[in-house]
């Protein structure tokens, strides 16, 4: 199995990978402070479970494909890239609704189903998490002490929580900045509109980042 100083070596790169900003943390930022903490939460478990599927698919063989195919990672990259710009758009088209909504019914947020279906979304096509998975996973792979997938998988559902609680714990410090605001309409509507401006943003950097690489 993956030994003592491997495990090590694994957590302290994956530490430094979750903590730098990336599409999941600013969309989980966002989604905070424009719904507050619950839909924080709920947005970190779907992007959660999105690493982790991605982290199964590169354990399963995907992660040398990658690696021969530049083609198939700009096209994740991509699809990545245009789902945020959706998200940041139907932000902006629909912030003076939502900040209205915040301010009178719950009910007017997004489902629960939904919020975890599109950080799920987010988090299955996060370009920096799939490039750390399939070139960063099996350095820590010891290849002669067992299967290599079954530490693929064992690695991949490590970085999963580590990210859940990283994760969770900022979307928990928007959500609270969001409750402190949601008195106010129109500083909900700012607030909105910045979410959507980041995610645009995102999203673009992630398509020119393809498109150019």
């Amino acid at each position: 199995m993956i030994s003592a100083s491997h495990l090590a070596q694994f957590f302290v790169a994956s530490i430094i990978i979750i903590m730098v900003p990336g599409p999941s943390v600013l969309f989980t930022l966002a989604r905070g402070v424009a719904w507050g903490r619950a839909v924080a939460v709920l947005t970190v478990l779907g992007n959660s479970m999105g690493t982790l599927l991605l982290s199964l698919v590169v354990a399963l063989g995907l992660g040398p494909l990658l690696s021969r195919s530049r083609a198939f990672a700009i096209v994740l990259q991509i699809a990545g890239g245009c789902y945020l710009l959706w998200l940041g758009f139907d932000a902006l088209r629909h912030r003076h609704a939502h900040a209205q909504a915040m301010t009178q019914r719950e009910e007017h947020r997004p489902s629960n189903a939904t919020i975890v279906r599109q950080g799920f979304t987010v988090g299955v096509l996060n370009p920096k998490s799939l490039v750390f998975f399939a070139a960063v996973f099996p350095q820590f792979v010891n290849r002669s002490s067992g299967d290599v997938t079954l530490q693929l998988v064992v690695l991949g559902c490590i970085f999963s929580v580590m990210a859940f609680c990283s994760d969770g714990t900022w979307g928990m410090i928007a959500g609270t900045a969001r409750e402190w605001l949601s008195s106010s309409t129109s500083r909900l509507v700012v607030l909105r509109t910045i979410g959507g401006c980041v995610m645009c943003t995102l999203g673009i950097l992630i398509f020119a980042s393809a498109v150019t690489s």
